[in-house]
This record gives structure tokens, sequence and C-alpha cells, in this order.
């Protein structure tokens, strides 16, 4: 049986080579390796790529390329994280606000928080408060990631995170950020956390679980 090295999965999906991602997540699975331990193998590809990205080391084309070669990965070794009952810990909710029709931005966040190992319901562009709710009550996420590209949808901002606050969902975070969004309007509209990125988008989540 061939020992697959898991530090060259790393490095592949870091690299955005899905041809060699994907074959030496196949040698891993013949191997019988742990799921676990390739998926941390995953993960660890792409925190390394939003340390990178925060250092200006790459940017977002890379950070795609990445993404992409761990949900191909991914795509192989989900049943048998199904099989070995190891799912998310934690469901995140995202979508851009209602009148905004802009994804790249709140896409590039939800593929950063599937590499971090986060469960995540991707409702789309131009969606209303009230969907938001919907499907953080149906999912029992964590989170909820709020996007916004035009400064005329900060308005619906404010309203659909006054909405998630005064629903019954105990425990609920937050997280909002686009390119108009601040770290003061989020203090001011009351999110609980503001990401200018979609690495800091996985900072931001992972400390409002943690501390949850």
């Amino acid at each position: 049986m061939v020992e697959v090295d898991l530090n060259s999965l790393t490095l592949a999906i870091g690299k955005g080579n899905r041809a060699e991602a994907v074959r030496l997540t196949k040698q891993a699975i013949e191997a019988a390796t742990p799921p676990a331990q390739v998926l941390a193998a995953m993960v660890a590809a792409m925190d390394d790529v939003g340390r990178k990205f925060q250092c200006n080391q790459v940017f977002v084309p890379e950070m795609l390329i990445a993404a992409r070669a761990m949900r191909e990965s991914m795509a192989l070794l989900e049943p048998l994280l199904v099989k070995a009952g190891i799912k998310p810990e934690f469901t995140a909710v995202i979508g851009t606000v209602q009148g905004d029709l802009h994804d790249i931005g709140k896409n590039l966040v939800a593929m950063m928080w599937k590499g971090a190992n986060f469960g995540v319901v991707d409702l789309g562009s131009n969606v209303p408060a009230e969907k938001f709710i919907a499907a953080a009550r149906e999912h029992k996420a964590k989170v909820v990631g709020l996007s916004a590209l035009l400064t005329t949808t900060m308005p619906a901002m404010k309203q659909t995170v006054l909405a998630l606050k005064a629903a019954d969902l105990p425990g609920l975070k937050v997280v909002i950020g686009g390119a108009p969004i601040t770290e003061s309007f989020a203090r001011e509209i009351g999110a609980d956390g503001f990401a200018a990125d979609a690495a800091g988008a996985v900072d931001t989540a992972r400390r409002l679980v943690a501390a949850a």
C-alpha cells in the first residue's frame, strides 16, 4: 500500500494544482488514510492561502484557484466524511443583501469558509432579510454573512442585521463585508463582526464561534 504524503496534498491545493490535488486525494482514499487527516491537510492549505493573501503574497485569482482545487478534492472526500460521521462543527449562511446583485466577493468568502471546514448555505444575491432568518433557523447556523457592494444597499444591510438580531436565534453571530462597508459601520448597525476580505472573514467567523 502506498503511503500518501499529506503535505504534498496541502501544497497542491495551496498552489491551485487541481489535477495533483485530486490525484493525491484519490491516493489517500485508496490507502485508507483516515478522512479526518486528509481533511486537516486540505484546511491547512486554505489557512496558508489566507495568511499569504493578508500579507499580499497572493491575490484574488490565486485564492480562487486554490479554492477550486479544494472543492474538487473535497468532492471526493465528502462521502467518506459522511460515512465516518465527520461533519463541520459550525454552519454559516451567506448572501448578498436585498437590492444588490453582486456576488463575486460573497462567492469567495463562501469558498474560503468551506475551506475552513464551515458548513456553508449560500443564498445567492438579492436576498431579503426573511430568507436569511429562515435559513439560519432551518440550518441552525452559528454565523450569517451579509455582503453588499453598492452604497445604496447599505440601508438594506442595516435592516437585515436588525431583523436577524430581533429574531429568536440564540447565539447567532452576524458578519458583514463588501466594498463600501467599514468596521465603524458594522459597529453602528450592531453587527458582531466585520471582514475586509475573504481571509479576514475566516478569522472573524472562527473568533466569533469560539467566543460564543
